[in-house]
C-alpha cells in the first residue's frame, strides 16, 4: 500500500514559531510550572463596550444568520473608506479598493498567492512576520531577504538592492510600525519605496496592523498617503492590535484595485466570509468614538516602560519603541543565541519571550517581548526577569 504524503509544496512550510512554543508551554504548564507569556503579540485588554455591544444587538437579529457578502458587507467597507479618510486622508472606494478579511494574515498569504508566479522574486524584510517567508515559498517564489538593522532604523536599505533583482521583483513586503523591532518609517522612505515600485513595475504589500498602537505622541502614517501609491500598493490593516479584537478575526486590505480584485477572486472560492455580526461590530468600533484607544495606548505605554526598566537591570539595553506591541532587546554580553537564552529563561524563571533568530537570521542576537500581558503579570515577569542572572 502507497503511503499517503503531503504535496511537495507543503515540506517548505515549516511549523508555525508559536505553535510550538505553545506545545513547550503546555508541557511545563503540566509540570506545575506557572509560566507568564511575555511573547506572542495578543492584546488581553477588551474591545470598548460599544463594540461588543453591537456584535449582541446584531447577533439578536433573524436576518443576520445566513452567509455574509464575499469580502464583507458594503457598511463595512464603507466605514472602512471613512476611518482611512479620517485618519490618513487617503480616498479609497468602497467597491474596488477595499476587501474585508477574516483577519488580515489570511490576506498576506493569500496576496501572494493571487499575484505570485513560480520564480518571481519576492522581497521580504528579515527579521519579519514569517507569514511573508512562508507564503512566497509556498508559491514556488524566490525569496531575496532585506536585512534589517539597527544602524539603518530597521529599515531596508533600499540602495543596496541589486537593479538585476528589482527587475525580477513581483513583490516587496514592509511592515511599519515593525513587528518584531517596534521601528517606525516616515513618508519619505515611503516615497523612495513607491518611486522604486513605479519605476520596476512591481507591487509593495504594506502590513500596517499596528498604525493605531503609538506611543510619546507619534502618530503612523499609511503608505497610502504617498501620492499615486495606490498604483503600486496594497496595504493591510486590521482590527486585533488597533481595538483589541484578535479573536474576532477582522482585517481589511486596501489599494490597487486590480491586486484586490485577485485577492478577491481567490478568497471567493477559499471561504465564505465572516458571521455578520462581527463585521457589524467591526463597523462600530471604525466609526464609533476613538477616544479610548488613548487610555489604552497609556496602559501599553506603562508596561513598555516596565519592560525597559527591568531589561536595563540585567545589561540588556533596549531602544524605547514609539509604536507597535514589542520591545526589541538586544541579548546581554556573552550570550551567543537567542533560542537558548530563551529556553533557559523559560525553564529557569517561568517566563516566556520570543526568540529574535524566530523572525529570521538578521534577528539573531535579539529577543521580543510582547506588551499584550496584565500589567500585573507584567510586572512579576519582570521581577523574576530582574532577580535572574543569565549564564
Amino acid at each position: 500500500m502507497k503511503a499517503i504524503h503531503p504535496s511537495q509544496r507543503m515540506s517548505r512550510i515549516p511549523p508555525y514559531v508559536f505553535a510550538k512554543l505553545g506545545l513547550r508551554i503546555a508541557e511545563l504548564r503540566s509540570e506545575g510550572v506557572d509560566v507568564i507569556r511575555v511573547d506572542i503579540g495578543s492584546p488581553d485588554l477588551p474591545p470598548a463596550p460599544p463594540i461588543i455591544q453591537s456584535l449582541i444587538e446584531s447577533a439578536k437579529r433573524d436576518d443576520v444568520h445566513g452567509y455574509a457578502p464575499f469580502g464583507g458587507p458594503e457598511a463595512f467597507r464603507k466605514a472602512v473608506a471613512a476611518y482611512y479618510e479620517r485618519r490618513f486622508g487617503v480616498q479609497l472606494d468602497p467597491k474596488d479598493q477595499v476587501l474585508g478579511l477574516i483577519g488580515s494574515k489570511e490576506g498576506l498569504f493569500n496576496l501572494t498567492q493571487a499575484m505570485v508566479d513560480p520564480g518571481d522574486v519576492v522581497l521580504v524584510p528579515n527579521p519579519g512576520y514569517p507569514v511573508y517567508t512562508s507564503a512566497a515559498e509556498f508559491a514556488g517564489a524566490e525569496v531575496v531577504l532585506m536585512p534589517l538593522r539597527a544602524e539603518n532604523g530597521f529599515l531596508p536599505d533600499l540602495t543596496r538592492i541589486p537593479s538585476e533583482t528589482l527587475e525580477r521583483v513581483r513583490l516587496m513586503w514592509l511592515n511599519y510600525p515593525n513587528n518584531p523591532t517596534g521601528a517606525t518609517a516616515d513618508l519619505a522612505f515611503f516615497q523612495d519605496v513607491v518611486d522604486l515600485a513605479a519605476k520596476y513595475g512591481f507591487l509593495v504589500a504594506h502590513d500596517a496592523p499596528y498604525t493605531e498602537v503609538c506611543f510619546d505622541g507619534y502618530v503612523a502614517p499609511s503608505l497610502l498617503q504617498v501620492p499615486d501609491a495606490i498604483q503600486v500598493a496594497v496595504e493591510f490593516n486590521s482590527l486585533s492590535k488597533a481595538y483589541n479584537m484578535a479573536g474576532w478575526r477582522v482585517g481589511m486590505a486596501l489599494g490597487n484595485p486590480t491586486a484586490i480584485d485577485a485577492l478577491g477572486t481567490l478568497k471567493s472560492q477559499m471561504d465564505t466570509s465572516q458571521f455578520t455580526p462581527i463585521w457589524a461590530a467591526g463597523t462600530a468600533a471604525l466609526i464609533g468614538d476613538q477616544s479610548w484607544l488613548e487610555e489604552r495606548n497609556a496602559v501599553y505605554e506603562e508596561r513598555r516602560d516596565l519592560v525597559l526598566d527591568a531589561l536595563a537591570t540585567i545589561g540588556m539595553e533596549a531602544p524605547v519603541p514609539k509604536a507597535a506591541l514589542y520591545v526589541w532587546a538586544p541579548l546581554p554580553e556573552g550570550e551567543a543565541s537567542s533560542a537558548a537564552f530563551c529556553e533557559r529563561l523559560l525553564v529557569e524563571t517561568g517566563v516566556s519571550v520570543t526568540p529574535g533568530v524566530a523572525f529570521g537570521s538578521e534577528g539573531e542576537g535579539y529577543v521580543r517581548i510582547s506588551l499584550g500581558t496584565d500589567t500585573e503579570r507584567m510586572a512579576e515577569a519582570m521581577t523574576r526577569l530582574k532577580s535572574w542572572r543569565p549564564a
